[in-house]
């Protein structure tokens, strides 16, 4: 089984284009997400009548923007990023100082979160 599931990653990594639901399964999130992200115009799909066509950069974006989520990345943040990306065919030096900027107070802001639990739990402890 695992072989199988090594051979449909791989597969999956290779096609070119995507459906709305094959993202919407693979990322295990509902088809709505994906149009929603698409309409705050983080993912760009072609379109084949009614039918969207997304390709494999679409498909990066889109576990870049749910990376993102988990790590407290707000949308428009994001956004942000993706539009520095676009500026250049590479990305850029702005880009990655702003990336940095970006992980530097995320992290501040996980370690307040990290630190205001200790706290509230020292306080539960006492309180028994």
């Amino acid at each position: 089984k695992e072989k199988k599931k090594k051979k449909k990653e791989i597969s999956m990594d290779i096609k070119k284009t995507y459906s709305i639901s094959e993202l919407a399964k693979e990322f295990d999130v509902t088809t709505r997400s994906v149009r929603f992200y698409e309409d705050q115009g983080l993912l760009h799909p072609t379109r084949r009548g009614q039918t969207r066509i997304f390709s494999s950069k679409d498909r990066v974006r889109l576990k870049l923007i749910l990376r993102g989520k988990r790590m407290g990345f707000s949308l428009a943040e994001t956004k942000e990023l993706f539009d520095l990306w676009d500026e250049t065919l590479s990305g850029n030096e702005k880009q990655l100082l702003l990336m940095l900027d970006t992980l530097a107070r995320k992290r501040a802001q996980l370690e307040q979160q990290k630190n205001d639990i200790a706290q509230a739990e020292m306080e539960m402890d006492t309180a028994k």
